[in-house]
């Protein structure tokens, strides 16, 4: 049941915010609808798993929030680097967070 409550937090405070930051750049950068396409796959399959694994170690969800809101972690780090429609979407994101 905490595990639960854990993994839903997470998903409010962590997971939502990171898609719709990842979305908006995306946006922002005029993006073709193959890459947003591209993205949406990636969000789609590593979101779940990210819920999963704070539900699962409380440790790693409670650092994770606290990496993401202090900046400490970059949004393109939480992604899956073995999901190929990640790659794309992980060195764009690396990209625009060098150059911000």
């Amino acid at each position: 049941m905490i595990s639960e409550f854990i993994a839903s937090l997470f998903a409010t405070f962590v997971v939502e915010p990171v898609q719709a930051d990842i979305l908006s750049r995306l946006d922002r950068a005029g993006a073709s609808v193959e890459v947003v396409s591209q993205a949406s796959d990636c969000l789609a399959t590593t979101a779940p798993i990210l819920i999963s694994r704070a539900g699962d170690d409380v440790w790693w969800a409670g650092s994770t929030v606290v990496s993401v809101a202090t900046g400490w972690k970059s949004t393109a780090e939480l992604l899956d680097a073995s999901n190929p429609a990640c790659v794309p979407l992980a060195t764009f994101l690396t990209g625009t967070e060098a150059s911000s």
